[in-house]
């Protein structure tokens, strides 16, 4: 392997760290909520305060990220936000009340809007530093910490149901991950690209009005966040409740949509690199809004397992497009659409419940098609790059050409 292949292969895999810890702090408190509600004898409506304040913290972190990532850089910013999630697991695991657990949350909000722009600066900066494509992989790097956290909570409280216990492994594990990790990421010289406004160069304190470019990035990545959230949230209900499928297929949904979301990123750097970031986000996100809206008209557990494999399909991609897509212009613009699309995250799945509540269910999914749809036409408004270069696969091996 030449130098070259090995620098990418170690700064690859560094940031896919990034990608992996993230996924691996949330679902790993996330999967203590009924512990956590129990020991603190919560009621519904403050474990659904607890999940709000998370993200509003990572909503309004946006000024912070932008000046912190013009100050310190991505490289810095990512490893101290690493270890602040490792300290918000310790806390959670000593919480001595509900408004210590609300403010720790809104800590772990914040921790979470920095290291989601820092890791996603630093996968661009690859990509640009390199000449290969690889986000995609980065971000089903994200659903592969997930499920190792489902895991790893799952054998721990086999054993014990100490928090304290499952909660300071996970924290020994993030940190041994950002110490591997930090000698591979990348150092900011370079990072800044072609479209970055000058003045940014000159003035990196100073905060720049959002160019009309940036917010089409950031009203896409609402939208797509929208689509991906709503899915997670309502498609079992969606099945059970007005498809009429059984117990054991109700979950069904999430699994099928989760499932197609992991292999599409899989592949979609090599579509990256054959068809464009552009066409990818306007094919991929029409056929997720025509996909499901065709199930939601057909009805029936098949067809609509399949129109939510479309969604799956569909969006996967999105997002890291538009990271990449934001990354180009620099800390204030992807710092900007890494807020909007949490704010996507966290208000779509309740805009769907107010629809679904003042006419149906069905409604409320077409407004999910609806949000897909909206992506594709965002994205004719995006300046997209011409070309990409070529994929890179996490194991290292430089994979062909498209032609």
């Amino acid at each position: 392997m030449s130098p070259v292949r090995d620098d990418f292969r170690r700064s690859q895999l560094a940031i896919a760290a990034l990608f992996f810890l993230l996924g691996f702090q949330y679902a790993t408190w996330v999967s203590r909520i009924p512990a956590l509600k129990t020991g603190l004898d919560l009621g519904e409506a403050q474990i659904g305060l607890l999940l709000m304040t998370c993200g509003v913290g990572a909503a309004v972190s946006f000024p912070l990220v932008a000046v912190l990532m013009r100050r310190f850089g991505s490289r810095l910013l990512a490893v101290v936000s690493a270890l602040a999630l490792g300290g918000v697991l310790l806390a959670l695991s000593v919480v001595p009340d509900y408004p210590v657990t609300l403010l720790v949350l809104f800590c772990d909000g914040v921790a979470v809007g920095c290291l989601n722009v820092a890791m996603n600066a630093q996968g661009a900066a690859l990509e640009a530093r390199y000449e290969r494509t690889t986000m995609s992989r980065l971000h089903a790097t994200f659903s592969a910490g997930s499920l190792f956290a489902a895991l790893l909570a799952s054998g721990v409280t086999a054993v014990t149901g100490t928090m304290v216990v499952h909660f300071g492994v996970a924290a020994a594990l993030l940190a041994v991950l950002v110490v591997v990790a930090r000698p591979g990421l990348l150092t900011d010289e370079g990072q800044a690209t072609a479209q970055e406004a000058p003045a940014s160069r000159k003035d990196r304190r100073r905060f720049v009005l959002p160019a009309a470019a940036t917010l089409w990035m950031g009203l896409a990545m609402v939208f797509g966040t929208v689509t991906e959230g709503a899915m997670n949230d309502w498609s079992a209900l969606y099945l059970k409740d007005v498809v009429h499928a059984g117990a054991g297929l109700a979950p069904m949904g999430i699994a099928v949509v989760s499932v197609m979301m992991v292999l599409a990123r899989i592949f979609a750097d090599g579509w990256r690199t054959r068809f464009g970031d552009g066409r990818i986000v306007r094919a991929g996100s029409l056929l997720a809004g025509a996909g499901l809206a065709l199930a939601l008209l057909v009805g029936g557990v098949v067809p609509t397992l399949l129109g939510f494999a479309c969604v799956g399909l569909g969006v996967a991609a999105v997002t890291p497009c538009v990271y990449v897509a934001a990354a180009r212009r620099g800390a204030d613009a992807l710092s900007l659409v890494a807020a909007m699309g949490t704010t996507g995250l966290l208000a779509g799945p309740a805009v769907i419940g107010f629809i679904a509540d003042a006419t149906s269910l069905v409604w409320g999914m077409a407004a999910v098609a609806a949000s897909a749809a909206i992506v594709s036409l965002c994205a004719t408004r995006i300046g997209w790059p011409a070309a990409q270069p070529r994929t890179e696969p996490l194991d290292g091996r430089l994979a062909p050409d498209a032609s």
